[in-house]
C-alpha cells in the first residue's frame, strides 16, 4: 500500500490531533520561531520508517498557536499507521519463553556456546584473569600468549600448541550438565543448530550430531597436512600427542596440524550455515561466551528483531549490553549450569535431563575405561 507523506500528514491533522493522547504522540516544546519560515507558522513533524527519519511541515492557521510552539515525535503512531503496534511491549521473562517452547511456538532453536559451558567439566576458559589459558602460557616462552593460536608462530613452532593439545585433546574431559541440555533440546526435535567456539569436543562426545553442530573455530576431530593438505581423522594424531610428539604426515614428513581454526586461517565453511539458520531461528539461546572474538560475536545480533534471545552467562555481553534491550531478551546472570538448570526447571524437563545425562554419562564411561566393567555392554 502506497501512502505519501503528504496524505499522512493531512490525515493526521484533520483526523488525529485530537486525539492525539490515545496515538502516543509526545510532544516537545521547542523556543518559538525557531521552526517558523516567515509564511506562516508551521508544525515540524519527525516521522521514522525503516531506521530512517523523514521531516515534514503541515502549514497551520496562524491563529492555532499551540501548535505552531511544538515538534511532534509520531514515531509510534506511524507504526500503528503501517501495522505495528502503538502500546508498550512487556518485558519477557524465563517463564514466558519457557511457554512458548512448551506450547510449540519456538521449534527452531539456535544456541551459540563459548568456554563458559566448558569450565564446569575442568577445562579453563581463555580469558579468566589468573585461571584463563592466555594466563597460564608462561612456560611456553610464547612473544605473546595469543601466539599459540596464530598460524605464523605455529609454522615457525608448532610444540607450543601441541604442549597446549595434550591438555585440551578429548576424552580429558567429559561433557556437564550444559551439554546434556543442548542434547536434550536436539533429542526433542527443537534444536537448529548448535554454534559452539570451543574446540574442546564436548559437544560431540554428548551425542549431538555434526550436522547440527558448527565448531566455529574448528575441531579434533579431523587433521590436515600443513604442506600436501592430505586429510587424517583426529584419532590418528592422540598417539604422538599424548607423547609430546609434534605429529608428521607419512607422505611428505610436513606437520599435521589439527583443524583448529588459527588467527590467520580462514573459518569452516559449515561456519557460514549462520546466513540462513539465524533468519530462521525463532529462539536464540547464547551460553558462556564472552562475544569477544568476531565474526562468531556479531552473530548474537543476526537473529530478527522479534525472535526472544536468553543469555545464560557470567557477565552481560555483546548486544544484551544495550542501553535499550530488546523486551524479547531474558538474562539470568551467574553461573553457567545453575542458570541452565534454572531453564530446565522451568520448562518441566529436569526428570527427563537427569535421565539422559545418567544414561550418557555411563556410555562415555564405558568408552573409555580400558577395561570394561560387567554392568558395560558392546
Amino acid at each position: 500500500m502506497t501512502f505519501s507523506m503528504s496524505k499522512l500528514l493531512r490525515f493526521v491533522y484533520h483526523h488525529k490531533v485530537k486525539h492525539s493522547s490515545t496515538l502516543g504522540i509526545a510532544s516537545l516544546k521547542v523556543p518559538y520561531g525557531q521552526i517558523h519560515t516567515g509564511v506562516t507558522p508551521k508544525t515540524t513533524v519527525f516521522l521514522q520508517h525503516n531506521g530512517n527519519c523523514f521531516r515534514s511541515c503541515i502549514y497551520l492557521q496562524p491563529q492555532i498557536s499551540w501548535y505552531s510552539r511544538r515538534c511532534f515525535s509520531t514515531c509510534r503512531m506511524v507504526r500503528g499507521l503501517f501495522g505495528g503496534s502503538g502500546s508498550v511491549q512487556k518485558q519477557q521473562t524465563l517463564e514466558d519463553i519457557a511457554k512458548l517452547v512448551q506450547e510449540q511456538e519456538c521449534q527452531r532453536i539456535v544456541v551459540m556456546a563459548g568456554a563458559g559451558i566448558s569450565t564446569p567439566s575442568g577445562i579453563p576458559d581463555f580469558r579468566s584473569p589468573g585461571s584463563g589459558l592466555y594466563d597460564n602460557l608462561q612456560q611456553y616462552n610464547l612473544p605473546y600468549a595469543e601466539a599459540i593460536f596464530e598460524i605464523n608462530y605455529f609454522h615457525h613452532n608448532p610444540k607450543p600448541f601441541f604442549a597446549l593439545a595434550k591438555e585440551l585433546y578429548p576424552g580429558n574431559y567429559q561433557p556437564n550438565l550444559t551439554h546434556y541440555f543442548i542434547r536434550l533440546l536436539h533429542d526433542k526435535g527443537l534444536l537448529h543448530r548448535l554454534y559452539t567456539q570451543n574446540i574442546d569436543g564436548l559437544e560431540r562426545l554428548a551425542g549431538i550430531p555434526p550436522n547440527k553442530l558448527v565448531e566455529a573455530h574448528g575441531t579434533f576431530a579431523t587433521a590436515t597436512c600443513t604442506v600436501c593438505r592430505m586429510s587424517f581423522p583426529g584419532d590418528a594424531l592422540r598417539a604422538d600427542i599424548m607423547e609430546s610428539k609434534v605429529p608428521q604426515c607419512p607422505t611428505c614428513r610436513g606437520v599435521v596440524k589439527p583443524d583448529i581454526v588459527f588467527f590467520g586461517e580462514e573459518l569452516p565453511q559449515q561456519f557460514f550455515l549462520y546466513l540462513t539458520d539465524f533468519p530462521l531461528a525463532d529462539l536464540l539461546i547464547v551460553m558462556g561466551t564472552s562475544l569477544e572474538v568476531e565474526p562468531f560475536a556479531s552473530l548474537a545480533g543476526a537473529v530478527r528483531g522479534s525472535v526472544p534471545r536468553v543469555l545464560i552467562n557470567r557477565d552481560l555481553v555483546g548486544p544484551f549490553v544495550s542501553r535499550s534491550p530488546r523486551t524479547s531478551d531474558v538474562v539470568l546472570l551467574g553461573d553457567v549450569v545453575a542458570g541452565v538448570q534454572r531453564c530446565v526447571d522451568t520448562l518441566g524437563w529436569t526428570e527427563q535431563l537427569d535421565k539422559l545425562i545418567r544414561t550418557e554419562t555411563e556410555k562415555v564411561r564405558c568408552v573409555i575405561l580400558p577395561t570394561l566393567p560387567p554392568s558395560c555392554t558392546v
